[in-house]
């Protein structure tokens, strides 16, 4: 057999990229059906089909590289798998896989096969909002949601048929739920599929509906799925629930429930990424001498201590108090931040203590028009 490298037509060191485009114009060439009566394409189309199953997998490609067929059961290996094989359903199956195959069968008509979804379709899926708390966010929980979608028809079971009766096989598309249609082409026959206009492409029809669900096979019930929230989410993290959507017709599968998940605020924290932010207000003698605080976080009060001179929006850092990561370990930090508050309202007394402070160091205060002690006491009355 040829080396398989000539055979797709491109050189040893090409890309998984490049030789799935080689194989792709390759098997253009030589497949069956635009080449109608002709043994030494359908032949030459093998082997393309079996240098490509051999060179699109990296463990194979390498036993080949230093082995050659031998090392991938070969003819000097005692033989390999045929192109059927690989594919597991005819030459069609094949063209099927690289040239599309959801309903529109082979671009060359003939002897490929058509092959696209039958039967009932699956349902859709359904997109709901869950409000959750700022602490279930970060610390997660199990919160229940609630909706309305479309369930199996409990009366008939989902097949949408009146009791003591059963869905009939369609006889224009055989229960595939498509029709296929021939046309001439320069290259010969096109084979089209397009779902049956009969049953609607379920493939079956309900001659005696189910007074139930009028022959849907499904009923709108109220629902209630209990969902895992992971430690770490924020407003806009989204869980996707497979099969908990809304079911197909006549039996037909579920679809996925997302849930997009919205995060109420905090009155103490500020998320950001995966720190939290918190202010500390202190007062201006508290700032200036120091002090020690207890600091509220979300696991419970720690005492902080405020050194003297501190200044405001200093921040003091607690590790590992922060959100914890979605998907790793660890958590983030809270970032306690210092708030210095100045006071509105002073009585002549504290007007008189601030007045002989800023006296001794030599700062100005007042606005020049009045006597230094009426102006303040004035400003703050």
């Amino acid at each position: 057999m040829a080396d398989y490298y000539e055979l797709l037509g491109v050189p040893r060191t090409a890309s998984a990229d490049e030789i799935k485009k080689a194989y792709r114009q390759r098997a253009r060439e030589f497949h069956p059906d635009a080449n109608p009566d002709d043994a030494a394409a359908a032949e030459q189309f093998k082997k393309v089909a079996q240098a490509y199953q051999v060179l699109s997998d990296d463990q194979q490609r390498s036993r080949y590289d230093r082995y050659g067929e031998a090392g991938v059961g070969g003819p000097g290996g005692g033989g390999g798998p045929s192109a059927e094989d690989l594919f597991g359903g005819g030459l069609g199956d094949i063209f099927e896989t690289f040239f599309g195959g959801a309903g529109g069968g082979s671009p060359f008509g003939g002897g490929g096969r058509a092959r696209g979804p039958s039967g009932p379709p699956r349902g859709q899926d359904i997109e709901v909002i869950a409000d959750i708390s700022f602490e279930q966010a970060v610390f997660g929980d199990e919160i229940d949601v609630s909706l309305k979608l479309p369930t199996r028809c409990g009366d008939c079971e989902g097949t949408g048929a009146g009791e003591g009766t059963k869905p009939i096989t369609c006889s224009d598309c055989g229960g595939s739920g498509q029709v296929q249609r021939v046309r001439q082409s320069l290259l010969g026959q096109m084979v089209t599929a397009s779902p049956c206009s009969r049953c609607g492409g379920l493939g079956q029809i309900v001659t005696t509906p189910c007074a139930t669900c009028r022959g849907e096979g499904r009923v709108t019930s109220d629902k209630t799925y209990q969902v895992d929230v992971p430690a770490g989410v924020d407003s806009g993290s989204t869980l996707r629930l497979s099969g908990r959507g809304a079911i197909g017709p006549r039996g037909g599968g579920a679809g996925d429930l997302y849930v997009h998940l919205r995060v109420a605020p905090h009155d103490l924290f500020l998320r950001e990424d995966h720190d939290l932010v918190t202010e500390v207000p202190v007062s201006i003698a508290q700032a200036a001498l120091g002090t020690q605080i207890e600091l509220e976080t979300l696991d419970g009060a720690e005492h902080l201590i405020v050194p003297p001179g501190t200044q405001p929006g200093r921040e003091f850092v607690l590790r590992q108090r922060g959100v914890p990561h979605l998907r790793g370990r660890g958590r983030g930090d809270l970032r306690a931040r210092v708030r210095v508050d100045i006071p509105t309202k002073l009585t002549d007394d504290e007007v008189d203590l601030l007045t002989r402070y800023a006296d001794g160091r030599g700062e100005v205060v007042g606005n020049g028009k009045e006597g230094l002690f009426s102006r303040i006491k004035s400003a703050f009355s």
